[in-house]
């Protein structure tokens, strides 16, 4: 076997070797994040507010089981999310600071406002 085949196939081991490492600390960080559920149906969420703790990541799952569209919105976390009607979803919020932050659904912004509130 040549240098440049020995050289390939070294280059190729580091490949398959970071890309591993690249999978286990991503499910290591997917595993640490502290997972909550929203229903978005018709211009109202259930629940209307997240209790999540304080200093940890954060996923919300939305789920619209509406007939119309929605967008999941909160400009203190800079996050926007829009569902078709039957899709789910999830965004991911880093460590959060006690206190409440609010989110509504920009396209029914009177009837469906609630807060994430970190404890």
């Amino acid at each position: 076997m040549g240098t440049a085949c020995r050289a390939a196939i070294g280059c190729r081991i580091r490949a398959l070797v970071a890309l591993a490492a690249l999978v286990v600390v991503g499910a290591v960080l997917a595993a640490e994040a502290h997972v909550v559920q929203i229903v978005a149906r018709d211009g109202h969420f259930t629940p209307p507010n997240l209790e999540v703790p304080a200093g940890v990541r954060i996923k919300i799952t939305i789920s619209n089981e509406g007939k119309e569209p929605m967008e999941f919105e909160s400009l203190p976390l800079k996050i926007e999310k829009v569902l078709a009607p039957g899709a789910t979803s999830s965004v991911v919020i880093n460590k959060l600071k006690p206190g409440q932050y609010p989110f509504w659904d920009e396209f029914h912004p009177d009837t469906s406002k609630g807060f994430i509130i970190a404890r």
